[in-house]
C-alpha cells in the first residue's frame, strides 16, 4: 500500500515499510515555495565553502538563486518531479503486493521538500513496521544525493531507538537489470525517431549532474561510476562514439567535475547528438529546463542537431527492478553477488553494487583543483 503523508491510520500493521526518497522540487513557482527550497540545499552543503551551518550565507546564496530558477519553473510551468515521484512510490506499492507482499507499505519522501525524510521514518515507526527499507531513487551514488538521504534516514531513526531495522541501497548503476533497462529504453525512443547510433555523424551524449570536487577528494566515487555506466550504456547500445558532460552550477566559487557540456559539445565532430540525462530518474528543471531549453539552444547555436532521450520514469520495467531490490534488500541474508557493503555510504547495513570493486581514476576529474 503507498501511504502519503499524512496519512490515515492503518487498518492493520505493516510488517516492511519502504521509503522512497527523491530530490524534491516545488510544483509551484513562487518565492515562497523555491527560496525555503534553495535554503535547505545550500545549508545541508554549506561545508563547501567552509562554513558548515552557516544559515546566513545560505539563505543570501538561496535569494541570489531564486529568480532564475523562478523563471525556469515559470518556463516549464513548475516542476513534475514530485508528482512523478509518488506516481513511482504508487507503483512500486502495486508491484509488491502483486508479488504477494500484501504486509507493505510505502512512503514516498524528499530530500528539499515535504512530505521530508523525518517526517516519513516517523511515519513509519508510527505504523508499526518491523524493518525499513531505504531506497534513494538516485543509480549513480553522489554525496549530496544518496549518501546525505541515507544520512538523514539514520539520523530520523536514532529518535525511535525501538524502532524498525534498517536496510538501505545506496547505488545501484553497476546492477546488470538497470544498465539493460536503461539501454533498451534508449535503443527503443531512437528507433522511434528515426535515429542511427551508428552513424558517423551522430553521437551518444550523456547529460550527467555535476558534483563538487570536494566531494570526489573526500572519497566519494560519483564521477567513476559515471564514466564507467555510460561506457556500459554505450556498449550495450552498440554506438559508434558516445561523449560525456556535466550540468554544473555556479552558485559558488568551487571546482565541479569536468568538462561541463558547453564546453564539452564544443569540440564535437558530430552533428547530430541523441542527449541522455542518465543521472535523473525522473523530468524536472534540469531535464526540462537546462536541457531542453538552454542546452538545446546552445547546440542548435553550434550548428547541430538536438535530440533528447526522456526520462524513464514511468517505464514498468524501472518498478519492476525496484521491486527487485526491495525483496534483496528485505532478505535476512541479502543474497550475495550484486549487492554488497557500501563503502561510499557505510553502516546499519547499507549495499550497494559497488562496495566490492576497485575502480580506475577518473578522467573527469582535474589533476588540480586548487
Amino acid at each position: 500500500m503507498f501511504v502519503p503523508t499524512p496519512a490515515t491510520e492503518p487498518v492493520s500493521t505493516p510488517t516492511l515499510g519502504v521509503v522512497v526518497i527523491n530530490f524534491g522540487e516545488p510544483a509551484e513557482p513562487t518565492a515562497e515555495a523555491v527560496v525555503p527550497f534553495l535554503e535547505r540545499i545550500f545549508l545541508q552543503n554549506s561545508d563547501l565553502e567552509g562554513r558548515a551551518g552557516d544559515t546566513a550565507r545560505a539563505r543570501e546564496l538561496a535569494e541570489n538563486r531564486a529568480p532564475g530558477l523562478l523563471e525556469e519553473y515559470r518556463e516549464i510551468g513548475g516542476s513534475p518531479l514530485n508528482e512523478q515521484a509518488d506516481a513511482q512510490a504508487r507503483a512500486l506499492a502495486a508491484e509488491l503486493e502483486a508479488r504477494g507482499r500484501d504486509d507493505v507499505r510505502v512512503y514516498s519522501a524528499f530530500q528539499f521538500t515535504e512530505p521530508s525524510i523525518a517526517v516519513c521514518v516517523d511515519r513509519a515507526v508510527a505504523d508499526g513496521v518491523e524493518q525499513l527499507v531505504a531506497v534513494p531513487a538516485y543509480p549513480l551514488c553522489g554525496q549530496s544525493t544518496t549518501v546525505a538521504a541515507l544520512r538523514a534516514v539514520r539520523a530520523a531513526l536514532d529518535a525511535h531507538p525501538e524502532g524498525p531495522d534498517l536496510r538501505a541501497v545506496a547505488g545501484w548503476h553497476h546492477h546488470p537489470a538497470y544498465a539493460s533497462l536503461r539501454a533498451e529504453h534508449v535503443r527503443e525512443w531512437v528507433e522511434r525517431e528515426g535515429l542511427d547510433l551508428s552513424a558517423s555523424d551522430t553521437l551518444l551524449y550523456f547529460s550527467v549532474h555535476g558534483t563538487p570536487i570536494k566531494y570526489l577528494d573526500e572519497g566519494n566515487r560519483y564521477d567513476r561510476y559515471v564514466e564507467e555506466h555510460c561506457r556500459d550504456i554505450a556498449r550495450r547500445l552498440g554506438a559508434r562514439s558516445h561523449a560525456v558532460g556535466f550540468q554544473n552550477h555556479g552558485n559558488r566559487r568551487i571546482a565541479w567535475t569536468q568538462p561541463d557540456n558547453e564546453h564539452r559539445i564544443r569540440e564535437l565532430a558530430q552533428r547530430r547528438l541523441v542527449v541522455v540525462p542518465i543521472s535523473f530518474m525522473h523530468e524536472q528543471s534540469e531535464t526540462l529546463a537546462e536541457l531542453d531549453h538552454e542546452l538545446r539552444e546552445f547546440v542548435e547555436g553550434c550548428g547541430k542537431e538536438f535530440h533528447r532521450v526522456p526520462v524513464p520514469h514511468d517505464d514498468r520495467r524501472f518498478i519492476r527492478f525496484l521491486a527487485d531490490l526491495v525483496g534483496a534488500l528485505a532478505d535476512p541474508t541479502v543474497p550475495e553477488g550484486v549487492l554488497t557493503p557500501c563503502r561510499c555510504s557505510p553502516g546499519r547495513a547499507t549495499f550497494c553494487t559497488n562496495g566490492h570493486r576497485d575502480l580506475p581514476a577518473s578522467p573527469y576529474a582535474p589533476a588540480d583543483v586548487s
